[in-house]
């Protein structure tokens, strides 16, 4: 049987019915074609979709950067059969290219990515696509002033994520009326009902308690859901959520609210397209959005200089961080801060008092923090987003699509190591530069003083995908000067001789230690080379392999946990027939308690004195 055809460019609502029906149809083949795929959770926000599509979306697909287009999150990225078929729909891919659908080589994807020029971020780690539809709402309300909205769809399931939640609150306080989330009450997760099935107003009563406005509609009536969309573009002082009723593979008998069929192609596809009424080729007329130009982003100052410190004086590196901020937030307009309330400590507070329509405050929600960053530099705003150090591991996952998404992300986490002292264990980062190396491209840096500190967060906001900048709570010598280069994937030799018959390697704080050490071995006869490793990634692999071939061997010191930090990043510079040292690793491999800083690095082992004793074994062996 041949597709349906229709050459109408405005659909009316028993045309939207059929575009609904045609989206399930086209969910199934693809699936069909992959032999694996999620074409149930897309046939319940089918009509959802026909009805966005054909009378609220503003998009120009020939011009996906156009700073007046709507931006659409489809939260659960698993229902990407619905969305390439409504990209088939409004004629942006062929039929060819919608049965390529998870196949090697095509840009769609199992669930949706940036490779795509009409997604803006990857999603299917549900519980995302509401904080990063967030930040994309705030850059048009709060930045830019720009008219355009923002869609996110989500599932009932992902209902259970406290992103979810962090993003309600966060967009509740904001006014934040250009988004909208509609919810896919569809009833059945992956494995059995969900929480509150289809209790609507059971969604209904906690949203509003976040400031929200909600309507509740049947998902598969499309006069309703159009409805419930145009009031949510007529809302005014609060977001909308559309908590729509739907049935999971809507349309078809063998899979319509079964329990057992979530993520896998329908049992038998031919029936179930004679089911649907058969294959259409229906074409949705977008409408385009206003003619807008995205306003300029003029820097204050652009002369601005960056700070400057003496030598020889002593200077926390988040001081440092913060008043290098507040210096680009002058020397560049598209600099924006986000917090997470603790911009009193990490010092991003100072970039709010000469930028407050630049600074995002986003409390005690670390999720919601990298969220909004990574929707806010979606919109071509260049982000930096700082807490503790030890708190971006609840936001590991959020990091983690950042880079699937290809986002360019710059994050700071301060209060790094034992070095912070008496606030104990639970403040103390000792896991995070394992964490954010083994993000896919990413870049990791641990500067040691005040005038490194100050060309390292500069030069991050050039930086590609996604930076990260490791900075310490106590003062600090200035080793450095401030006319000194650091280029990223560089590192400082800081002692060196031909004589040398060891080389200690730290970053941040350990480098001071590795220095004292030095010192006390050089007053023993010993000459020792030292590293000040603050590119952990790219790590300097030429100056590495160039000390190992001068000293054999290497002490390493890390105010970190032993696994996937600074001593692992040396060790990947060698082996494929590069010779590699004799090396100890010194790390903080005891559970730390309450104590002073010097105290802490004492009893962690990564103090001067343990260098020195691991430098002298070393030798004797």
């Amino acid at each position: 049987m041949p597709p349906t055809v229709t050459q109408d460019t405005v659909l009316d609502h028993a045309q939207i019915a059929e575009l609904g029906q045609q989206l399930r149809v086209d969910a199934v083949r693809a699936a069909d074609a992959a032999g694996s795929g999620h074409p149930t959770s897309s046939m319940s926000a089918a009509d959802i979709f026909a009805v966005l599509l054909a009378r609220h979306l503003r998009y120009d697909f020939d011009h996906p950067e156009h700073p007046g287009n709507d931006h659409l999150i489809l939260s659960k990225g698993h229902a990407s059969p619905l969305l390439y078929a409504a990209y088939k729909a409004a004629g942006a891919i062929s039929d060819d290219e919608l049965l390529t659908f998870r196949k090697l080589g095509s840009r769609l994807e199992g669930h949706p990515t940036p490779k795509i020029p009409w997604v803006d971020v990857a999603t299917g780690s549900l519980g995302q696509g509401l904080p990063i539809g967030v930040g994309v709402a705030l850059a048009g309300a709060r930045l830019d002033h720009l008219p355009y909205r923002t869609w996110v769809l989500c599932g009932d399931s992902e209902m259970a994520e406290g992103s979810v939640w962090e993003a309600f609150e966060q967009a509740g306080m904001e006014g934040l009326d250009n988004l909208t989330l509609i919810i896919d009450v569809n009833r059945l997760g992956q494995r059995g009902p969900t929480r509150h099935g289809w209790d609507l107003e059971a969604y209904a009563r906690r949203i509003r308690a976040f400031g929200w406005h909600t309507v509740e509609v049947d998902g598969h009536d499309v006069d309703a859901v159009d409805r419930a969309m145009a009031t949510a573009r007529g809302n005014r002082g609060a977001p909308t959520a559309i908590i729509a009723r739907t049935r999971k593979g809507r349309g078809v008998a063998a899979v319509e609210n079964q329990e057992g069929k979530h993520g896998k192609p329908l049992p038998d596809a031919e029936a179930a397209i004679r089911e649907l009424g058969g294959r259409r080729d229906l074409r949705v007329q977008v409408a385009g959005p206003p003619d807008v130009v995205r306003p300029p982003r003029t820097a204050p100052d652009p002369d601005a200089a960056l700070p400057r410190y003496d030598k020889g004086g002593s200077v926390a590196t988040r001081t440092a961080f913060g008043e290098t901020l507040a210096a680009l937030g002058d020397r560049r307009g598209d600099i924006v801060t986000l917090d997470g309330e603790v911009g009193d400590s990490t010092k991003a507070q100072m970039f709010a008092a000469d930028h407050a329509d630049r600074y995002i405050e986003c409390y005690i929600a670390e999720q919601e923090l990298i969220g909004a960053a990574v929707g806010v530099g979606k919109c071509g705003w260049t982000p930096y987003a700082s807490t503790f150090a030890a708190f971006l591991t609840r936001a590991h996952d959020f990091l983690r699509m950042a880079a699937v998404s290809r986002s360019d992300l710059n994050v700071v986490g301060t209060h790094a190591g034992v070095a912070i002292g008496e606030d104990g264990p639970s403040q103390m980062g000792l896991e995070d530069i394992a964490m954010l190396r083994a993000i896919h491209g990413s870049t990791v840096l641990y500067p040691c003083d005040a005038n490194q500190t100050v060309q390292l967060v500069t030069a991050m906001a050039e930086r590609r995908g996604v930076t990260y900048l490791r900075a310490s709570r106590g003062d600090f010598p200035v080793i450095y000067g401030p006319d000194d280069a650091f280029p990223i994937g560089g590192s400082k030799v800081l002692r060196a001789s031909d004589d040398d018959q060891v080389t200690l390697i730290g970053a941040g704080v350990t480098v001071h230690e590795a220095l004292s050490a030095a010192d006390k071995l050089a007053a023993e006869g010993i000459s020792a080379r030292v590293i000040d490793l603050y590119s952990v990634k790219p790590v300097d692999v030429q100056t590495l392999r160039a000390a190992a071939q001068a000293t054999g061997r290497f002490v390493t010191v890390e105010d970190h946990h032993p696994e996937g930090g600074l001593a692992d990043a040396v060790l990947e510079s060698f082996g494929n027939g590069h010779p590699m040292p004799v090396l100890t690793r010194l790390a903080v491999h005891s559970m730390p308690g309450s104590a002073t800083p010097d105290e802490q690095l004492d009893a962690a082992g990564v103090s001067a004195p343990a260098i020195t004793a691991a430098a002298r074994k070393l030798l004797a062996d």
